[in-house]
């Protein structure tokens, strides 16, 4: 089985053919930061191939010395034993192949000009190193081959590491994530208002999480088939929100925001395109429902997909506005932006997030739009027209 990881053959690209936003390069360089040994033993809190858990913390300044950003990173998830032992010889999976240094930029930059509203805040990115968006805690071991399912300890452990550190004392905190982040984000949006203080202001931003559990041009559920497989291997079924799971068939259906949403008692902001990638190759036309590969040109180069194809794009973005239109409706404290671009994962790049020519939707960015609904400076729910109509987007494939 696959893990899922990024896709990264589709997602690397350089700033050279978006010409302009190339002077956004500025990254701040932040230090790994193992998670306390005494901490990760006292909770149980490993990566797959039990290396101790990691965050990377640049501190706040001035104004934002009491608010604090924490942002899950994304990459995937791992449902067999096969993928995981995998995995667990990856960044995503050991802190021994994560880089020293790491790079901050978009949400998470230091810089007022890029992200006006957080820049001088305490802004924490937690590593991914379990596969299961923090969610799982239990352990395979046959004997010879050993892997850690540690993901809710290793959410709890950080945590504790920063609670000294004034996160315990925050005015205003907004958890984020992206991806399997993103997921991560929604997940422990509830328990995360729990370390903090009752006056304290907190929010959460899922930005590409909302993964539609629907079925794939050949009507089949891929997607819930795989969430599935790694609720149960990684024990995350237990810390799903218990309101979620009593009042669905299935528990495992509450790894999926669309189900968990209702059940999430803090504002919470969902950012996504419409015609996500990740979503586009891997749940509503991965490859096991085209075998004949008919859609390969297609997922590689929107321009040349058919008419019939494009219908069937626009009927999934309609699937998704859909899904979301309780909210957008009736959720007073919620936010969205929906863009129509052919993306995935938008929060952490510069050019996305917040540059001269990033995209826009009804002439509002990113940044701008996530910025108004935390500090409520107006109602924020953005949903973009139809594709080709958003000439402002950084596609990620050719369109």
């Amino acid at each position: 089985m696959t893990t899922w990881l990024n896709f990264a053959v589709v997602l690397l690209l350089t700033c050279a053919p978006w010409g302009a936003q190339c002077v956004y390069k500025y990254r701040l360089p932040v230090s790994l930061t193992l998670v306390k040994n005494t901490t990760a033993t006292t909770l149980g809190a490993y990566c797959l191939d039990g290396t101790l858990p990691a965050y990377q913390f640049n501190k706040g300044f001035g104004s934002g010395i009491r608010n604090w950003l924490l942002h899950f990173e994304g990459g995937g998830w791992c449902n067999d034993v096969e993928s995981c032992l995998e995995r667990a010889i990856t960044r995503h999976g050991s802190t021994n192949y994560m880089d020293k240094v790491g790079t901050f930029s978009g949400i998470l930059s230091d810089n007022v000009s890029l992200n006006p509203d957080f820049y001088n805040w305490n802004r924490v990115k937690l590593r991914y190193c379990d596969g299961a968006s923090f969610a799982g805690d239990s352990k395979f071991d046959n004997g010879t081959k050993l892997l850690y399912f540690r993901g809710q300890k290793i959410w709890q452990a950080i945590i504790h590491d920063l609670l000294p550190l004034g996160l315990a004392n925050a005015d205003k905190a907004l958890l984020s994530g992206a991806s399997a982040g993103g997921l991560a984000a929604f997940l422990h949006c509830n328990e995360f208002s729990s370390f903090l203080p009752k006056t304290a202001t907190v929010k959460c931003i899922s930005d590409a999480g909302f993964f539609l559990d629907a079925p794939d041009i050949a009507k089949h559920y891929t997607i819930r088939t795989y969430f599935n497989d790694v609720v149960s291997l990684q024990g995350v079924e237990k810390n799903l929100d218990l309101k979620c799971t009593s009042s669905v068939d299935d528990p495992r259906l509450c790894f999926f925001e669309q189900h968990l949403l209702n059940y999430i008692r803090k504002p919470v902001f969902i950012l996504n395109t419409a015609y996500d990638v990740f979503q586009l190759y891997n749940i509503f036309v991965p490859p096991t429902a085209d075998v004949l590969k008919q859609w390969s040109h297609c997922k590689h180069n929107i321009t040349t997909c058919t008419t019939t194809q494009i219908e069937t794009l626009q009927a999934y973005r309609q699937l998704m506005i859909q899904t979301l239109d309780d909210f957008y409706k009736h959720s007073a404290s919620g936010g969205m932006f929906i863009d129509s671009c052919f993306a995935h994962s938008q929060i952490e790049r510069q050019d996305n997030w917040f540059a001269a020519d990033s995209p826009t939707v009804q002439k509002k960015k990113i940044a701008e739009a996530v910025g108004d609904w935390y500090f409520e400076r107006t109602v924020t729910k953005l949903i973009d027209c139809l594709y080709p109509c958003n000439k402002s987007c950084k596609n990620l494939l050719p369109a």
